[in-house]
């Protein structure tokens, strides 16, 4: 099947998003360094001196322009092709590292970055087309089709379940409870954002679709879910281990996104068998990928926390890197940027 003009508009739109988020969090981390060496407080531990730096803000607004791009980007092409290459921002942002911060890019990372690009050139290959949408009813229609609202019945059952029961009993010991919070509620807000940015795109054509109030509906879905993501992805970052809490976020938010677009939009519809599995092959690759590289560089940052406390006293040392991820949120205290960097996910 052919690479449609959508396609490769919205292909682009995903690939620039990637490419601006990975690399303000490079600037946004060099923003802090110099912020915490002016004023002697880093972030993490109460400083505020970074709103001041020019640097950061530089960061930030790069950051909005990729969030932006991204948006759009589900206007035009389908969240089986949008939602994986989201990845890439973490190749982007690894590979700025190893030059800018001296964050060195080892083997197995590099391996890492090698499948995510594999993986994301043969989904970008064998992406799904998507019957053109005339208006903001005609994906209400979509929305409102038995199959999928047995999904979103389903989702709304199983979140509800993990906030009042699960949560409470084991969330502080099970990843699974708050990431699967997220990932569910994420899933949800993507597909209503793929409606507000086609209602958008439908406006700007000269089809106003504001007038209608399934688009406003949209809107308030987006709200709620995105508010409901970050406040339980910030307990699972303020509870696991960033390494544990990423990539696990990433596979199951990524999965249920595909499966939800799937169920809606009919992504596959139309789609030969080889094409299918492909994309699923591809998929595959983009997580193991993902998986490695965040891995491998939790990795070699816990390595060099480590050898600079080389010096510290034995007890202190083991208080550092003992108990269920202490050592790992202390040093996500000091560079609060990099786990921000993984809550940015909700939105592909």
């Amino acid at each position: 099947m052919g690479f449609s003009q959508d396609n490769l508009k919205g292909f682009v739109l995903a690939l620039s998003s990637s490419a601006f988020i990975g690399a303000s969090f490079i600037i946004k981390k060099k923003g802090l360094r110099r912020a915490a060496a002016a004023s002697g407080v880093r972030a993490g531990v109460g400083g505020f001196s970074y709103l001041l730096e020019p640097l950061w803000w530089l960061g930030m607004i790069t950051m909005i322009v990729g969030e932006v791009a991204n948006f759009v980007a589900y206007a035009f092409a389908p969240a089986v092709l949008v939602t994986p290459l989201g990845a890439l921002s973490i190749i982007v942002s690894a590979v700025l590292a190893h030059f800018i911060l001296n964050e060195k890019l080892h083997q197995l990372g590099i391996l890492g970055c090698v499948m995510c690009i594999a993986g994301s050139i043969v989904i970008v290959i064998h992406a799904p087309q998507e019957s053109p949408i005339t208006s903001v009813q005609e994906i209400w229609s979509m929305a409102t089709q038995p199959a999928f609202l047995l999904y979103v019945g389903s989702v709304i059952v199983l979140v509800f379940i993990m906030i009042f029961h699960f949560a409470p009993q084991c969330g502080h010991s099970n990843v699974l409870v708050f990431t699967g919070i997220c990932s569910f509620m994420g899933s949800l807000s993507v597909m209503s954002v793929k409606a507000v940015g086609t209602a958008l795109k439908l406006t700007f054509e000269g089809n106003n679709q504001l007038l209608y109030p399934e688009t406003w509906f949209f809107v308030f879905i987006v709200a709620t879910c995105v508010i409901t993501q970050m406040n339980y992805l910030n307990k699972a970052l303020d509870t696991f281990n960033t390494a544990v809490v990423s990539p696990i976020y990433y596979v199951m938010f990524t999965s249920l996104t595909i499966l939800a677009s799937v169920i809606m939009f009919k992504d596959w519809d139309g789609q030969n068998v080889g094409s299918i599995i492909s994309e699923i092959c591809g998929f595959i690759v983009v997580l193991s990928g993902t998986i490695v590289l965040h891995t491998t560089r939790e990795f070699e940052r816990s390595s060099s926390f480590r050898g600079s406390y080389a010096s510290l006293s034995p007890t202190l040392s083991a208080r550092l890197c003992n108990g269920n991820g202490e050592f790992m949120k202390h040093e996500e205290n000091l560079l609060p940027d990099e786990a921000v960097f993984f809550q940015r996910q909700e939105m592909h």
